[in-house]
C-alpha cells in the first residue's frame, strides 16, 4: 500500500457583493468564481457550491481510498452527482443530500462499494454535513 503525503493549504472564501451587483467569490489561493441567481442564468448559485463542495470532495476521497486499498492503478474515471432537496419548513436548509457515485475501471462491485464507503468516511465536507458544525457569524 502507497503511503499518502498530506498536504496542507491555505483555505476559505470571501464574497463580494458591489452595490446593485451580484456576488464574486474568491480563494486566498487564487481562485475565482461569480455568483448567479436567475433561474435561467448559466453559472454557479450558492446552492451549486455547496452541491460542487461535496462531489468534489468525494472524487477526490474515491482516489484516497482506492489508493488505500491498493487498487488505484485500477481506478478509472469517478463522478459524482449531487443534488438535494429543501426543506419544507424553516429555516431554510437542505434537507436530504443525494450523492450518485459512479467508477469505472478493472474494479468488482464490492470493490467499489468499499471505495464508496471509504470515500464517505474520508470527505471533510460529507463528515461536516452529518455532523452540527458551529457557525460563528460577526460583523467586521
Amino acid at each position: 500500500m502507497s503511503e499518502l503525503k498530506i498536504r496542507t493549504r491555505t483555505t476559505g472564501a470571501l464574497a463580494v457583493m458591489p452595490p446593485g451587483g451580484l456576488p464574486t467569490i474568491t480563494t486566498p489561493t487564487g481562485g475565482m468564481v461569480d455568483v448567479v441567481t436567475q433561474v435561467s442564468a448559466p453559472g454557479f448559485n450558492p446552492l451549486d457550491l455547496l452541491y460542487a463542495s461535496l462531489a468534489a470532495c468525494m472524487v477526490l476521497s474515491a482516489r484516497i481510498a482506492a489508493t488505500r486499498l491498493g487498487v488505484a492503478d485500477r481506478l478509472g474515471e469517478v463522478r459524482a452527482n449531487v443534488s438535494g432537496d429543501k426543506a419544507k419548513d424553516e429555516p431554510s436548509r437542505i434537507e436530504t443530500f443525494t450523492v450518485k457515485l459512479e467508477i469505472t475501471g478493472d474494479l468488482d462491485a464490492a470493490t467499489k462499494e468499499r471505495i464508496l464507503a471509504d470515500a464517505e468516511d474520508i470527505c471533510t465536507v460529507s463528515n461536516t454535513l452529518r455532523g452540527a458544525p458551529v457557525l460563528h457569524a460577526t460583523l467586521g
